[in-house]
């Protein structure tokens, strides 16, 4: 099949990227990109927080902030569809230019700092969708916001109906305070809250609530985390966002760049971080692996440290939408080559080796 991306993307490459990604958004709202015949193989396929998953590749947050083009990416051939950070009020974000490509490095940096319709314009649109595929929303906080509990509280009491799970995102860099609610204090204040928020907003079978949390922390950090995990009882956590860190070997002239680094260069951080919170949590709360994936493999390794989902987003800008049938099916292949008959079988291989599980 010839890849249309690949042969538009010395023309993408020459657009802003944010200009280049606002297009995307456009072909993809009026239909102009065809949907893919959809990988499907048993061996993909599971059953998470009651909802049935019919491959584990997810679309990262981020990319569909508004809930303008769930269906179209779901059509791509993802297994679900996550949109936000979607905030109370509508913001701007911050001033343009605030995403940069790094192509030698497949990677990106942004400081878009949550820039959303807010939740009436994005519940306008989810309430005139016909349900189907499965939906995550991503929630954040205003930028001067004095109370984050508040608007978490909001945005779930809002938009819950429409999910099948929910994101507090506390781990963005690019929003002034937000990483501090990681603290232990904070953070249990503000997860035993959302969580009341769900209860009040859907009473019988409320969508799962995960934490999406930063690779930036500290082993203290990583510890208090899992342990208010477990001990409020939320359904999972994502890891995770953007780094702040800036690997030695970035050499491309947008390197500097402030901002939220994703891509290539997040892979290895952000899946030790993966593995360590599954140790953490000792596999008890399903984990989202997301940073870095750009093949079958790299989702592969998240798995093997304990995903039981995976997202990607960085990778399209740099190899289109069809990325996500070729992660697909060297997936397969690779868990079929272990001896495994279906992906939950894989969930945390490597973490159980190390202790001697089977």
């Amino acid at each position: 099949m010839i890849d249309l991306y690949r042969l538009a993307w010395p023309f993408i490459r020459l657009l802003d990227p944010e200009t280049a990604h606002g297009l995307a958004i456009k072909a993809l709202r009026r239909g102009l990109v065809a949907a893919q015949p959809s990988l499907k193989d048993p061996v993909l396929e599971q059953t998470l927080w009651g909802r049935a998953f019919a491959n584990p590749v997810g679309l990262a947050a981020g990319f569909d902030k508004n809930a303008d083009v769930i269906d179209a990416m779901l059509a791509q051939g993802f297994g679900f569809v996550e949109i936000g950070s979607v905030t109370p009020r509508p913001q701007p974000g911050n001033p343009r230019p605030r995403l940069f490509r790094l192509p030698a490095h497949e990677a990106i940096i942004n400081r878009m700092g949550f820039n959303n319709d807010g939740l009436d314009v994005v519940a306008g649109r989810l309430e005139k969708r016909v349900r189907s595929g499965i939906l995550g929303v991503n929630l954040g906080k205003n930028k001067d916001s004095t109370d984050a509990n508040a608007d978490y509280v909001q945005g779930i009491a809002r938009l819950a109906g429409f999910a099948d799970y929910l994101v507090v995102n506390v781990s963005s860099p690019n929003t002034p305070g937000l990483r501090a609610l990681q603290g232990r204090e904070p953070l249990q204040a503000l997860l035993e809250a959302a969580l009341q928020a769900r209860s009040r907003a859907v009473s019988e079978n409320p969508p799962p609530l995960l934490l999406k949390i930063a690779p930036d922390l500290t082993d203290e950090d990583k510890s208090d985390i899992a342990e208010v995990a477990l001990a409020t009882g939320i359904d999972g956590l994502i890891a995770t966002n953007t780094t702040i860190d800036r690997p030695q070997d970035l050499t491309h002239e947008n390197a500097s760049q402030s901002g939220g680094l994703s891509g290539r260069p997040l892979f290895e951080p952000s899946t030790r971080v993966l593995g360590q919170m599954y140790q953490l949590t000792g596999g008890r709360i399903p984990l989202i692996g997301v940073g870095g994936i750009s093949s079958g493999a790299d989702a592969y390794a998240k798995i093997r440290a304990g995903a039981s989902l995976v997202q990607f987003y960085s990778a399209m800008v740099y190899h289109g939408p069809g990325r996500v049938q070729a992660i697909k099916r060297e997936l397969a292949g690779l868990i079929k080559a272990d001896g495994f008959t279906s992906i939950t079988q894989a969930i945390g291989a490597d973490q159980n080796k190390r202790v001697g599980k089977t």
